[in-house]
């Protein structure tokens, strides 16, 4: 467990959230949670479980309004986590962590801007994964210099990768 808070900021934000079959019971839950805790909640797919579903045709166009603001923050989830999490960083101004634990759900935005949270549905349990949650968005980038530094470095490899 953390020291964190365990309950979600008053102020309500807006959450989107995309998961394929593999991740869709773990949204569904957290979209309940979501919402009972006040925020609003874009809901970017799969709308049923389909076996046959991909996680980039619903974890593309969140990570797609996550960088271009018009969601405060994002959460993809897929079986493991870690497709959902390679296809948002794919996504220019996306930083996009596979979490299991909640030191780096916090630590992630404090130091580098996380500003998506990959959590697997066929590994993270309903529990921890709202604790997952509750302290990704609790967590408020320090805007240290040095991480300013860091990121800034991320912005330019991107904005060369884009160009090429």
């Amino acid at each position: 467990m953390t020291d964190l808070p365990t309950i979600l900021p008053k102020t309500p934000k807006l959450i989107g959230v995309a998961a394929d079959h593999g991740g869709y019971e773990l949204k569904e839950y957290l979209v309940r949670m979501l919402r009972a805790a006040g925020h609003e909640v874009i809901d970017f797919g799969d709308g049923q479980p389909k076996l046959n579903d991909d996680y980039p045709d619903f974890v593309v166009p969140l990570a797609r309004a996550v960088a271009r603001g018009e969601v405060s923050r994002g959460i993809a989830i897929c079986g493991s986590g870690v497709g959902a999490c390679v296809v948002a960083n794919k996504v220019a101004g996306v930083r996009a962590s596979l979490i299991h634990e909640t030191f780096s759900a916090h630590q992630g935005v404090e130091d580098d801007d996380m500003n998506m949270i990959c959590l697997g549905g066929l590994v993270v349990g309903h529990a921890l994964a709202w604790e997952l949650v509750q302290t990704f968005l609790a967590a408020r980038f320090s805007g240290t210099e040095r991480f300013q530094r860091r990121l800034a470095k991320v912005a330019a490899l991107e904005n060369k990768e884009t160009k090429s």
